[in-house]
């Protein structure tokens, strides 16, 4: 928790507005006791009315100045706790969108947004109290001792007695609650990723009729939330009702042991009645003290989860000095590049080794779990190699910024990735000043440009969130749009072109080799009649390159090429090629 104090620093002079205001209210009230007293002894003892008009007039002031006092110091607090956690939930997310794809491989994203969402308002919750008790509990209970003391020594065993137990009270709620507070962050972690599951996966759901049993297992998480958030506010909500029987029990005591004082004419009315008001707000203090003391272990479990991920040291960062490139021509190359994930028992790839150069085309073709998308994911840094060198017109990726490296790269996923929004402000995500026309062109070439036009709107249709309104082919056609309103100087489809009918792939490829005569392409796919056409075929088996060349070189060369040309072709189409 105190780590995240240093989100407090520009709300310095509001802190100072603050304590000035605490200080003021805590004297205020302390003040109204003694008034009260007067009130008492000189104005009703003596009936002298003109002076309890007096003191009662001043005792309102006092009373509505700490009010205004309390107001003002509750409304800048909640000023300042909610600007703190807008400051912490963009820390957040400023953090995780450095992550690499390591960084979202270790930490789910159902936990990511359970700690910039629940984590966040639980301490916010706490800085809000804390802002308005801290000062003012301790403030109120020291003093107030103090002043009990002043108007009477032999009342304060009553507080002796008491305060013991109320201690002892917090004490034990503490220790039970405490340990259900972490509980209830994981649990809600849980609940999360269950409900993320089943949004993404609506489908499979479905498809397999398992509605029935992703209700059973939302049931139990959200049952497992709901009995221990009940554990949690009993233990809480005994505390009330615990304390009030406390205070109303000294109070009682306070006033049969003062009464008989007065009698006895120890002490005056005046005197008892402060006693007894100071030490109504001295087990008030406590009893706030105790409250912020049950919410801070609640905080700080969520500051714990968040200081987890702020912690977290992304694997890929800028180099200190990174090198600009002047280089536009788009030459991709891999020197022995091996690369293994994390925990894994070996390499993903292995000595791998290549060029892919400008005006041509680079397809990479090989079985599920050969390496494919790791490679392609490897050339926009998404991951760091182990061994090799990765290059691109020349330079280094590792000593390029990623801003840098990836402005030169038009990337369409395997799953193709929609935003809520237009469609103009999806193609426009790689080149925000993208004119009108530049974004026909792209979806003339991607093959989009028709289904667009019959949208309401057309490219100022509304996308739903995920794309959910469009077909997979449409998404994927989008996507390739996107990419070619960049015009960058490398382009990487990823198996894009798997959701398309085969007309429209033959078009859509004929029309991209006019683009992108000046730029490399990398295409990976699992169709050979996408990649038959290719300068360079990359076949890769196992982590490993087991074939380069054109198709009509590797149906000579490459046994697995041949193996996977024979599974997609007929024999007679596979002599025409050999040929």
């Amino acid at each position: 928790m105190i780590a995240l104090l240093r989100f407090l620093k520009p709300y310095r002079l509001h802190l100072v507005v603050i304590f000035i205001l605490a200080v003021a209210q805590s004297a205020a009230n302390l003040y109204l006791p003694n008034l009260m007293s007067d009130i008492v002894n000189k104005g009703i003892a003596a009936f002298n009315t003109e002076f309890i008009w007096t003191a009662g007039g001043i005792m309102a002031a006092v009373a509505v100045a700490g009010m205004l006092c309390a107001l003002v110091g509750i409304y800048i607090s909640s000023r300042v706790a909610t600007g703190m956690c807008r400051s912490l939930r963009s820390e957040l997310f400023r953090t995780v969108q450095l992550f690499s794809l390591h960084e979202f491989d270790m930490v789910s994203p159902a936990t990511l947004i359970t700690r910039t969402t629940n984590d966040t308002n639980q301490i916010q919750q706490v800085m809000v109290m804390m802002l308005g008790l801290l000062i003012t509990a301790p403030i109120t209970l020291v003093v107030g001792i103090i002043l009990a003391l002043n108007q009477d020594v032999y009342l304060s065993w009553i507080l002796l007695a008491i305060m013991p137990v109320l201690i002892g009270v917090i004490l034990f709620l503490l220790v039970k609650a405490v340990p259900l507070f972490s509980a209830m962050q994981v649990k809600l972690d849980r609940l999360n990723l269950i409900l993320d599951e089943n949004l993404t996966g609506v489908r499979v759901v479905r498809a397999f009729n398992r509605i029935s049993h992703e209700e059973q297992r939302f049931d139990a998480a959200n049952r497992d939330v709901t009995d221990l958030g009940i554990r949690v506010n009993q233990l809480i909500s005994v505390m009330m009702p615990v304390m009030m029987l406390l205070i109303n029990i000294s109070s009682v005591a306070i006033i049969w042991f003062g009464g008989h004082r007065v009698v006895s004419m120890h002490l005056e009315l005046g005197a008892m009645f402060a006693f007894l008001q100071y030490a109504i707000q001295i087990l008030f203090s406590l009893l706030m003290v105790a409250l912020l003391f049950i919410m801070i272990p609640r905080a700080e479990a969520s500051a714990k989860r968040i200081n987890e991920i702020l912690a977290i040291e992304p694997d890929i960062r800028n180099p200190a000095r990174a090198i600009r490139n002047s280089d536009t021509s788009g030459r991709v190359e891999f020197d022995g590049v091996t690369f293994t994930y994390a925990g894994a028992e070996k390499p993903a790839l292995s000595g791998i080794s290549f060029r892919a150069l400008p005006g041509k085309t680079t397809a990479i073709i090989g079985g599920t779990g050969s390496g494919k998308s790791t490679l392609v994911n490897l050339i926009l840094r998404f991951y760091d190699i182990q061994k090799g060198k990765i290059l691109v017109d020349g330079t280094e990726t590792k000593k390029m910024s990623q801003k840098d490296l990836r402005a030169k790269i038009g990337f369409v996923p395997q799953k193709a990735v929609l935003f809520a929004g237009t469609v103009a402000e999806n193609l426009r995500y790689g080149k925000p000043d993208a004119t009108l026309p530049e974004l026909r062109r792209a979806a003339r070439i991607a093959q989009a440009e028709s289904f667009i036009e019959d949208m309401p709107g057309a490219f100022d249709a509304q996308v739903a969130q995920g794309g959910t309104n469009v077909s997979g082919g449409q998404m994927q056609r989008l996507s390739i749009a996107r990419a070619l309103v960049r015009k960058p100087e490398i382009y990487i489809f990823d198996d894009t072109f798997s959701a398309l009918d085969f007309k429209t792939d033959a078009m859509l490829r004929k029309a991209l080799r006019e683009e992108t005569k000046k730029s490399s392409v990398i295409i990976v796919a699992q169709r050979v009649s996408t990649i038959i056409g290719a300068d360079q075929i990359i076949v890769l088996d196992d982590g490993k390159i087991a074939g380069i060349g054109t198709h009509t070189e590797l149906l000579k060369t490459c046994t697995i090429y041949r193996e996977i040309v024979s599974s997609q072709l007929s024999a007679p189409e596979m002599e025409r090629e050999t040929a």
